[in-house]
């Protein structure tokens, strides 16, 4: 198994957190299982398997797809050989990138083919006939610039702002006063960052103090679990178990032992 992840084209740090590349080899009938994390950002992915297929779930997965922020854990399975090629995105690219409702993604994913029908109408076939992971992320890039020049006027600052100070946070602000910060009601604001972001301020804020939870865990900067708990501001350690369990699927103690991630916040459990 071979990994690796990258910064973003300096042009599109705006757009991109960061690119991933993941190679399996095939082996036999055993299926590859990865898991991954609730997480409050989409992605793009590229993917090829020789002689197999990946599914999320019980759902095959399209060659090249988008897929919403997610709000829960998933189990991923490949058989065959595998090549990845993956984008994290910002929070709010759904929208300023794609032009999409960012909740009508959440927890699901869109083959991304038919959204390049106009710029790049040729793009999955030029992705599978480019033999490297350099020139598969040029293309896939040189897409999202070109999507996001078209989309410019959807941009909202003051959504930006907001998924920006909870994530800064690590979920910590209080949103009373960031929805009055920003000279909204409270229905407005909830609606519009669930078009922005795809989820309420409220979910997104626990998801980003898991995220800064799990971190911690992965830097093995800790002495007990109850000083995650404490640093990132749950009433207990009992309570940090149970958020860990609904947006990981295991517990941090599980998480220890079995699940060496390959990629931050994909996860893949060894047998």
């Amino acid at each position: 198994m071979k990994c690796q992840q990258l910064p973003p084209p300096e042009h599109l740090k705006e757009y991109i957190r960061s690119i991933w590349t993941l190679e399996v080899p095939a082996d036999g009938q055993t299926p590859h299982v990865f898991r991954t994390f609730a997480e409050g950002a989409p992605g793009l992915v590229f993917q090829q398997a020789e002689d197999g297929k990946v599914y999320q779930n019980d759902k095959e997965l399209p060659g090249l797809f988008l897929y919403g922020s997610a709000t829960t854990h998933a189990r991923l399975h490949a058989t065959g050989k595998l090549k990845i090629v993956g984008i994290f995105l910002h929070p709010n690219a759904l929208k300023t990138v794609f032009g999409l409702n960012a909740g009508l993604l959440t927890d699901t994913c869109i083959d991304a083919s038919t959204l390049a029908v106009r710029e790049y109408h040729s793009l999955p076939e030029q992705l599978v006939n480019t033999r490297s992971t350099i020139g598969q992320i040029e293309l896939l890039s040189s897409w999202i610039k070109v999507k996001a020049d078209k989309n410019h006027a959807r941009r909202d600052n003051n959504m930006q702002y907001a998924a920006s100070v909870i994530a800064g946070s690590k979920g910590n602000v209080v949103l009373k006063g960031l929805q009055i910060e920003l000279q909204l009601s409270e229905r407005s604001f909830e609606r519009k960052f669930k078009e922005y972001i795809g989820m309420s301020p409220k979910l997104f804020s626990r998801i980003c103090r898991f995220q800064s939870s799990l971190q911690q865990l992965r830097d093995n900067d800790y002495t007990k679990l109850s000083d995650i708990a404490f640093e990132n501001e749950y009433a207990d350690q009992s309570h940090f178990i149970r958020t860990f369990k609904e947006f990981a699927g295991f517990s941090p103690f599980q998480y220890q032992k079995q699940s060496p991630e390959v990629i931050e916040n994909l996860a893949t459990l060894l047998k």
